[in-house]
C-alpha cells in the first residue's frame, strides 16, 4: 500500500529526518503513549504508554531482588531542614525543587519539598535503624515519581512530574559500597541491551557532571537516532559525606563507632523516550519484543466468512502461550488495521483468511523489517518465538551500527567544533581533567562530557583544548 493511501488510514506522522522533535510529538501522542494534562509539564501516561514502563518495571524489580534488594516507601514530602543538611546535595536541586507551604488554609511552621529525590528521607530512616555492624548492608529500592521544576518539557524525556525507582542502599565499608555502585550500572547495562536492544557505553561522569553530593557517578550513555546523547540510567557512589552529615554510624566488630558508606541509584520513565527515538521510523514506534506489551498481533482477513473469526481466535489461545498477543476483530479494514498496529510498533503481525486455513498457514509479517513469511500452523508457536529472538537481535544490530556510523574521533579543537557543526553524535576525545577546558568546549562547541568510559583508548597524549598531558578520553555530545 502506498504511502499516500496510508492517510486515510492513519494520521500522518512528521518525518524524523524533515523535523525529529515533531516526528517524536507526533508518534507520543498518535501511538497513544501520553497526553497532555492540565498542568504545564506534566503528562498523563496512557494504558500502552504504562505498559512500557510496568514491563520495564517488572523486569528490573525481578534484577533488584534477585541481587537482595528490597522495596520501601518513603513519603513525598521533605522538610526544609532535612534537605539543608547535606549542602552540595541542596545546591545542586534548589531550582528545581517545589515547596508546599500551606496546609489547608494555614500556613506551615516549616516548608516542605515535594521530593526531587529522597536521599535525605532515606539518610534520616538510615540513621535512626542502622546500629550495628549486624544491620548491614541495608539494600534498599523504591519505585515512586519525583516533582523537579523544568523550564523546557517533553513528554518522557524532561517532565515535572516523572515516575523512576531509586535505589539507596548502606554499607559497612567503602569497597562494598563502590562495588554495588558498579554492580547496579551494570544491572542497568545489561536490562538497556537484553531487554530493550540498546546498546550503551559504561563510564564515569566529571566532577562538573556528577550528581550533588556524590563522590562519584557512573552512567549509561545511549545514542538517540539523531545522534544526540541520552543518559539513560546512573549510579552514584556517594562515600561517607551523607553519612556525616546525617549521623549514620555503627558499631563495628570491636564496637567503634563507624560511618556507613553509602549509594543511590536509579532509572526514570525517560527510557520509553529512547525506546522511541532508538528504535522509531516514520511509520510509528518499532518496539523490541521484550519489552512489547503486545509482541503479537492476529489480524482476520476476510473475518466475514465461516470459520476465520473462530481460527483468530483458536491461534491467539495457542499464541498466548508463547507471547503477549491480541487478535484485532473489529469492524475495519485490514489495511487500516496493518497501519495501525504498524504504529504501535507490535513486534509481530500474524494474517489469516479463508485460503491459509485451507492451506494450513498463516502470514507473518515482522514490523522491523517488513518481511513477510509463510508459516505452517503446525509450526507457527515455535517460528514465533525464533522471530521475537531475532528481531530483539535485530535491532539491537542497527541500534549499534547508528551509534558506530555516529561515533567521531577528534585530535583538536577545530576538528572537534567542525564535527560539533556537522555531524550529529558522540565524539571520543583527549582531555586534562581540567573544568576549564571542559567548559571551554562546551562554550566553543556546545558539547557537554557524556562520561569518561571504562574502556580507555589513547587517542592523542595530549588535551584536545589546551594541549596540556590528557588524563583520559572522553565522550562528548549534545544530548536530551
Amino acid at each position: 500500500m502506498s504511502k499516500k493511501n496510508n492517510k486515510k488510514f492513519v494520521s500522518e506522522i512528521t518525518s524524523m529526518d524533515e523535523d525529529f522533535a515533531q516526528w517524536y510529538t507526533d508518534i507520543v501522542k498518535k501511538a497513544e503513549l501520553v497526553d497532555y494534562s492540565s498542568v504545564k509539564g506534566c503528562m498523563i501516561i496512557r494504558p500502552y504508554g504504562y505498559a512500557l514502563w510496568e514491563n520495564i518495571q517488572k523486569y528490573l524489580d525481578g534484577k533488584f531482588k534477585e541481587t537482595g534488594h528490597e522495596n520501601v516507601y518513603m513519603p513525598m514530602f521533605v522538610p526544609e531542614s532535612l534537605l539543608q543538611k547535606e549542602k552540595d546535595h541542596v545546591e545542586g536541586f534548589a531550582p528545581e525543587v517545589a515547596w508546599v507551604t500551606k496546609g489547608g488554609d494555614n500556613e506551615l511552621t516549616e516548608r516542605l519539598a515535594v521530593r526531587p529525590t529522597s536521599e535525605t528521607l532515606f539518610c534520616d530512616h538510615y540513621s535512626k535503624i542502622i546500629e550495628s555492624h549486624k544491620d548491614l548492608p541495608k539494600l534498599y529500592n523504591q519505585w515512586c515519581s519525583v516533582v523537579r521544576w523544568e523550564k523546557t518539557t517533553r513528554p518522557f524525556l524532561r517532565t515535572t512530574e516523572f515516575l523512576w525507582q531509586e535505589g539507596h542502599t548502606a554499607h559497612a565499608t567503602a569497597e562494598e559500597a563502590q562495588a554495588e555502585t558498579i554492580k547496579m550500572l551494570n544491572v542497568y547495562a545489561e536490562m538497556m541491551e537484553n531487554f530493550l536492544a540498546i546498546p550503551v557505553v559504561k563510564g564515569q561522569k566529571t566532577e562538573k557532571e556528577k550528581f550533588a553530593g556524590a563522590e562519584a557517578t557512573y552512567t549509561i550513555e545511549s545514542l538517540m537516532h539523531d545522534g544526540k546523547a541520552l543518559q539513560s540510567g546512573t549510579s552514584h557512589n556517594f562515600g561517607d559525606g551523607f553519612a556525616k552529615s546525617f549521623g549514620i554510624q555503627y558499631s563495628d566488630k570491636n564496637s567503634q563507632k563507624q560511618y556507613v558508606h553509602q549509594t543511590s541509584w536509579g532509572v526514570t520513565t525517560r527510557l520509553i523516550g529512547a525506546i522511541i527515538m532508538v528504535h522509531g521510523d516514520d511509520s510509528g514506534l518499532v518496539l523490541p519484543p521484550r519489552v512489547a506489551p503486545t509482541q503479537v498481533i492476529i489480524v482476520p482477513i476476510a473475518q466475514h466468512k465461516e470459520g476465520v473469526l473462530e481460527k483468530a481466535e483458536e491461534l491467539r489461545e495457542r499464541i498466548s502461550k508463547v507471547a503477549r498477543v491480541k487478535a484485532d476483530t473489529s469492524d475495519k479494514m485490514p489495511g487500516w488495521k496493518f497501519n495501525e498496529w504498524e504504529m504501535k510498533g507490535v513486534p509481530v503481525r500474524v494474517e489469516i483468511g479463508p485460503k491459509d486455513i485451507e492451506n494450513n498457514v498463516a502470514v507473518l509479517v515482522r514490523r522491523d523489517t517488513r518481511e513477510k513469511e509463510v508459516v505452517s500452523l503446525d509450526n507457527l508457536e515455535t517460528r514465533i518465538t525464533e522471530l521475537l529472538n531475532e528481531i530483539h537481535d535485530n535491532l539491537y544490530a542497527k541500534a549499534l551500527q547508528n551509534r558506530e556510523e555516529k561515533t567521531f574521533v577528534a585530535k583538536t579543537m577545530e576538528e572537534l567544533k567542525e564535527i560539533a557543526d556537522t555531524k550529529p553524535g558522540f565524539i571520543k576525545a583527549m582531555w586534562c581533567g581540567d573544568l576549564a577546558c571542559e567548559e571551554a568546549i562546551k562554550e566553543k562547541a556546545g558539547l557537554t562530557s557524556r562520561c569518561m568510559p571504562f574502556e580507555q583508548e589513547e587517542i592523542t597524549d595530549t588535551c584536545v583544548c589546551c594541549g596540556k598531558k590528557a588524563k583520559s578520553m572522553v565522550y562528548w555530545g549534545k544530548a536530551y
